[in-house]
């Protein structure tokens, strides 16, 4: 039996699986976040989405040259071991399994939620005023609490008993995820062109394309909301190794699919501001404007689409969740790689980390609800956004590696070696700038103007360090026990 995988895709299905690996539901989530940070100043929101892009372009472009030449195709940990080292490659597999994938899995187990909640109260009125009236609603009520729990449980069981039916259903997700995004960015821009706000002179987007400010400030913090729908590109470059002519291929489907997305991503957020006024979109939801352009009943079935794709989403996370320390435990890193590296010969699954990785993520469940969703924090000051912080120190552990293979790559043309890891390396500064801004200055500056204290990148970096330091003891090598 060959080990060695067919060179079958070519260019257009590439472009198509970059798009399809890229695109989630972090569009959905973020659409709103980011009205909100730029108070819905629109021109400032199109350019957050354009910069977050090409961040993006540039980075996976630096990444791709890395998967031309290693022939690695299982991701970043296998990139930062081929440049920098087992060390530094296990520091960042430990960061991705105690932190990166369980915060984002917990995440998306709430806005799978959140957004069939969406869809039951559109359909169901009685429901709508009972859940209108409990304290949190759709967000944080008892009825969204209960759901993500259910959510996070099913995505561990599809992918813990059944792995082929989990792949089957990430599959189908995929297509299910670009309809209301395409037909909100087509109709909703229509719309937006031809029907005016109440008592409004112009069309609904000309309306809302006047709320400019000019306060490019609130930038940093829309481009750094954009990193979570634009999160997943790094697995896109992994497709090299089954990519006819991948050393012309990888690179032009890079760049055309980011292109995609990011032409997806800004007229969608367009057709969105199309469908209702812009304090209606902030305090309601972006996906309020579905409902508003369509009507309740093809609005409600492309609510529950957006609802599906958050599942699909989740099930992705998921999948990369319950191998999180298996993957650290492979290597002979971490804490006992022979009961983390054993793997189940029913499932061919493995368990023990799929156990421990779903109680990370009930963890970070938790801080998510408390530190982000009620309305007074259960942490205090330790109260971060652990849906974009994490994303963000990806794209800082991110540079030492673009730094080490610009050193050591000296058989790489000069384009490759040194142009492509600098834009790249640009693009993660400005990442984590941005971030700093945004977590750091600006609530530090606002907390202090009411004369309290707040700086939650301060006190993530805390609890950054002392997650990593742990991992650290586990840092010596010992000898895993099986491989999947």
């Amino acid at each position: 039996m060959s080990n060695k995988l067919e060179k079958k895709y070519g260019l257009l299905t590439a472009i198509c699986m970059v798009v399809g690996i890229v695109v989630g539901s972090g569009v959905f989530f973020k659409a709103q976040t980011i009205l909100d940070k730029t108070g819905g100043d629109m021109p400032l929101g199109i350019l957050a989405w354009i910069i977050g892009g090409v961040i993006m372009i540039f980075c996976i472009l630096a990444f791709s040259v890395m998967a031309q030449k290693y022939e690695k195709v299982n991701g970043i940990v296998d990139y930062a071991e081929a440049v920098c080292g087992e060390k530094y490659a296990y520091i960042i597999g430990w960061f991705m399994t105690t932190v990166y994938y369980p915060t984002l899995t917990s995440v998306l187990s709430w806005l799978s939620a959140r957004y069939l909640l969406t869809f039951v109260c559109s359909v169901n009125p009685d429901f709508a005023m009972h859940i209108a009236a409990s304290e949190g609603g759709c967000v944080y009520g008892p009825e969204c609490l209960a759901l993500t729990c259910l959510f996070l449980v099913a995505a561990y069981a599809l992918n813990a008993l059944s792995p082929k039916l989990a792949g089957k259903f990430q599959i189908s997700t995929t297509f299910i995820k670009l309809v209301p995004l395409l037909l909100m960015a087509v109709v909703g821009t229509i719309y937006g062109f031809t029907h005016n706000i109440a008592g409004a002179e112009n069309s609904i987007l000309v309306e809302n394309f006047k709320t400019a400010s000019g306060n490019t400030s609130v930038l940093f913090g829309a481009v750094v909301a954009t990193a979570f729908a634009y999160e997943g590109w790094i697995i896109a470059t992994s497709i090299n190794a089954e990519l006819k002519n991948s050393k012309r291929n990888l690179p032009i489907a890079l760049v055309a699919g980011g292109i995609v997305i990011i032409a997806i991503y800004v007229f969608y957020y367009i057709g969105v501001a199309g469908g209702a006024d812009v304090k209606t979109l902030i305090d309601s939801g972006a996906t309020v404007a579905f409902t508003k352009v369509f009507g309740n009943v093809f609005g409600n079935i492309l609510n529950l689409f957006v609802a599906v794709s958050c599942m699909g989403t989740l099930n992705g996370l998921m999948l990369g969740n319950t191998r999180g320390l298996y993957s650290v435990a492979t290597r002979g890193y971490g804490p006992s790689p022979k009961v983390f590296g054993e793997v189940s010969d029913n499932t061919n699954m493995p368990t023990n980390s799929s156990v421990f990785g779903l109680l990370l993520c009930g963890i970070w469940l938790v801080y998510f609800f408390g530190a982000n969703l009620v309305p007074k924090a259960w942490f205090g000051v330790f109260s971060f956004d652990s849906s974009e912080l994490p994303i963000i120190t990806i794209y800082a552990l991110y540079i030492p590696i673009f730094i080490m293979f610009m050193v050591k790559a000296k058989d790489v043309g000069a384009f490759k070696r040194f142009v492509l890891p600098t834009l790249a390396i640009i693009g993660s500064v400005f990442m984590v700038v941005a971030a700093i801004y945004a977590h750091g200055i600006a609530p530090y500056q606002a907390a202090k103007a009411e004369g309290t204290f707040s700086c939650p990148v301060l006190f993530y970096l805390i609890v950054f360090a002392v997650v990593m330091l742990i991992g650290i003891l586990f840092a010596k090598k010992k000898t895993a026990k099986n491989k999947l």
